[in-house]
């Protein structure tokens, strides 16, 4: 008697989640310094931490936005193999941290809003930037923007990652793109932790509920932007007047109210974000 032949199993469907992070970490994503040099004009960089040198994986400097003085922080990648690699991939050092509060401070100073625009995996977790600090300027960026006297944006480009995300989003309003994501850790770091195995970072990815959707439900972020079809890497000029339009109606807002008032919406923000209750 013929045996009957056994179906192959289909290949189970790609999770969304993971789809997006596709998408986030798409090469030819407009990094951070494309959102700057296309949204903003006159762009003077401000160089070095004043404690050890200058981080090539952060720019903070000076420009307009519609005319307005403002600071505009964010990390940079690169696109060839020697620019990422001269940029650590876009991870940043302490002196990157420093360097970006130092000049936030500066913008303080002088009455200017902040913008920051953050595409990340992570901070540099090397040995150098461990034994210069970095968990200290993790830190201590979080504490300074908690309480800096101008209205703070940051935007989530592409990838938020960890801590390193954090330092820079730490900020009255916080948006995030379509199909951007924003997490405690890598799919594949969790999936290392969680079952030992890298190769289950698709489940680790549904588990972390860490896209643009799930995230703003949490409340950890203020707005989430559209993004044409394909992504904006498909259309990034009009990726660029999408994001344009949300932040000018962010900052407007802003702009409109006492600085103690943004002081205490920041702080009962961020006091109130992920707080979940139980009832027996």
């Amino acid at each position: 008697m013929a045996e009957t032949p056994q179906q192959k199993p289909q290949d189970a469907p790609v999770p969304e989640a993971w789809v997006k992070t596709e998408m986030a970490r798409h090469p030819q994503r407009p990094y951070p310094m494309d959102y700057i040099e296309a949204l903003f004009t006159d762009f003077s960089e401000i160089h070095g931490d004043r404690q050890f040198g200058d981080d090539a994986a952060m720019a903070a400097g000076m420009a307009c936005f519609h005319g307005e003085p403002v600071l505009v922080v964010g990390n940079l990648k690169g696109r060839t193999l020697k620019e990422r690699v001269a940029r650590k991939f876009g991870s940043p050092d302490p002196e990157g941290y420093r360097k970006a509060l130092r000049a936030m401070r500066i913008a303080e100073k002088f009455g200017r809003p902040i913008f920051t625009f953050i595409d990340l995996a992570g901070a540099n977790p090397g040995l150098g930037a461990e034994e210069r600090g970095q968990g200290e300027a993790i830190a201590r960026n979080l504490l300074e923007m908690s309480r800096l006297r101008v209205p703070t944006i940051a935007t989530i480009t592409g990838e938020g990652g960890s801590g390193g995300a954090l330092a820079l989003a730490v900020t009255d309003r916080v948006l995030m793109l379509e199909n951007a994501i924003y997490s405690v850790i890598s799919p594949e770091g969790c999936a290392s932790i969680m079952w030992k195995d890298a190769g289950k970072k698709q489940q680790a990815a549904v588990a972390l509920r860490y896209t643009a959707v799930d995230v703003k439900a949490f409340g950890c972020v203020d707005d989430v932007i559209p993004e044409p079809a394909g992504g904006t890497q498909a259309d990034p000029a009009e990726a660029m007047k999408l994001l344009d339009a949300r932040l000018v109606e962010h900052f407007t807002r802003l702009r409109g109210l006492p600085i103690d008032t943004l002081l205490e919406e920041r702080y009962r923000k961020f006091r109130n974000i992920a707080q979940f209750y139980s009832q027996a």
